[in-house]
């Protein structure tokens, strides 16, 4: 392997670089060319959410929903089946927004629709399958009005407080239209259309959100923290989020499910990230991996106190970076004292960071935390955040590679990634900070060797 820090000291940081990248194995590499998000990869950055192209609809979206014409369309406007249970609430024309419940026209359990937590290592085919099944009643309201917006929002604010599937009989305006709904931050699901009227079979309510929901004194914040802590899946605690479940009784409002998604992760992580910079750091160098949906995650940990980054690289034929010739890189980081901003690459950030700083608490320990995904041409097609949460969370339930230097750490992701590993460095701002910044211990004096 590479040499130690210590030998490392005796030449320049930067011709041990040098070294360390002229003996990886590039050759599978060469062709690969790169490209900044800010130029050819702007459908990176947007991801379908932003517009950024100045269309008023993603061209990427479109064409993949053209090729998913082999969704049964349905034909008729009275939709009886049984709720994950799910609902949808909208973020076009906030805040007036559409709000509705996700319903299939099967009658049987079907929790598993609506729980990303159970859906790691199923096929992007399977999960297409059930979610083009949840058709979405929608009906507009205003978030922060929803308490007089009527009984097609009380019964959906109802069915979002329910911990398992529950009958459910949607009857629209006009026959649902036939396509997915695609997008990089929410699972997948079927057509839609207005609702005419909704009938909700008996709802049993988790009670410990049943509890946060009823006390109308505490504040959303807290709220999450503690049915987190009390076991309640994170997609529970987003779904309930969205319908304004949680807060003080004047504040509360609907949030758009794609904000409460990463709300919640943010929230979440925050909290961790917190507990976890009062730990001993740890004292080996280690590497998660985990493989899933045409996505590769290595997850790297150094020695350090806490900080955070997550960078994605997009191969040209994935979702977006369709008809690309470069690849796209992009990420976001964080030091000590967090963030100030919003993530440019979205919710994954937050998914990802919950997912480390789970396992950092359960081992009560800190550390520099570098996030790595490749996004290869067999992710064709978004299927939500969730994917980054599990994968990462997959990562962390992986007996993790340990090394006792940083050169070693870079040798083996040289080893794993297709892309270049000088790519990756000259991305990432927290590995430059470990191997070219000096700390102060640098300059103490050492001991000699007799002493």
């Amino acid at each position: 392997m590479g040499p130690s820090y210590g030998q490392a000291d005796k030449r320049s940081r930067n011709v041990w670089l040098l070294d360390v990248l002229k003996n990886s194995n590039l050759e599978p590499n060469e062709n690969l060319t790169f490209s900044e998000p800010s130029r050819s990869g702007l459908c990176v950055v947007c991801k379908g959410s932003k517009l950024l192209c100045g269309k008023t609809r993603c061209p990427i979206l479109v064409k993949v929903n053209y090729f998913l014409k082999s969704v049964p369309l349905l034909q008729t406007e009275d939709i009886d089946g049984s709720s994950p249970p799910s609902v949808f609430i909208g973020r076009i024309g906030y805040p007036n927004v559409y709000a509705g419940p996700l319903v299939p026209p099967i009658r049987e359990d079907t929790a598993l629709y609506d729980l990303p937590e159970r859906w790691f290592g199923k096929s992007i085919d399977d999960i297409v399958a059930f979610r083009s099944m949840l058709v979405r009643g929608k009906h507009r309201v205003h978030v922060q009005n929803f308490q007089e917006a009527g009984k097609i929002i009380e019964k959906t604010r109802e069915l979002a407080l329910a911990t398992n599937s529950v009958d459910v009989e949607l009857i629209l305006k006009k026959k649902p239209r036939g396509h997915l709904l695609l997008d990089d931050e929410v699972q997948p699901f079927g057509p839609s259309a207005p609702i005419r009227e909704l009938y909700v079979g008996n709802a049993r309510w988790d009670h410990h959100i049943e509890k946060a929901y009823t006390d109308t004194d505490l504040k959303a914040t807290p709220a999450v923290h503690e049915l987190y802590t009390k076991g309640v899946l994170v997609t529970k605690i987003q779904r309930a989020f969205s319908v304004g479940a949680f807060g003080i009784e004047k504040n509360r409002k609907f949030v758009p499910t794609r904000w409460s998604i990463t709300a919640v992760d943010s929230i979440l992580s925050k909290d961790l990230m917190e507990k976890v910079k009062t730990y001993p750091e740890i004292n080996e160098y280690k590497v998660y991996e985990s493989r899933y949906l045409g996505n590769l995650f290595e997850v790297i940990m150094i020695p350090s106190m806490w900080s955070y980054e997550a960078i994605e690289a997009w191969y040209p034929g994935t979702v977006w970076n369709p008809s690309g010739r470069n690849v796209v890189m992009f990420g976001d980081s964080e030091g000590y004292e967090g963030r100030t901003t919003y993530a440019e690459i979205g919710g994954c950030y937050y998914a990802a960071r919950l997912a480390v700083c789970e396992l950092l608490m359960k081992e009560r320990r800190q550390a520099t935390v570098i996030v790595l995904r490749e996004a290869h041409p067999g992710y064709i097609m978004p299927v939500g955040v969730w994917q980054v949460r599990e994968n990462v969370r997959n990562a962390m339930r992986q007996k993790p590679y340990l090394f006792n230097t940083l050169d070693e750490v870079l040798k083996f992701i040289g080893s794993k990634f297709q892309i270049p590993l000088q790519k990756w460095i000259m991305r990432s701002e927290l590995l430059k900070n470990a191997l070219f910044q000096k700390k102060i211990t640098d300059f103490f004096a050492k001991p000699p060797l007799n002493a």
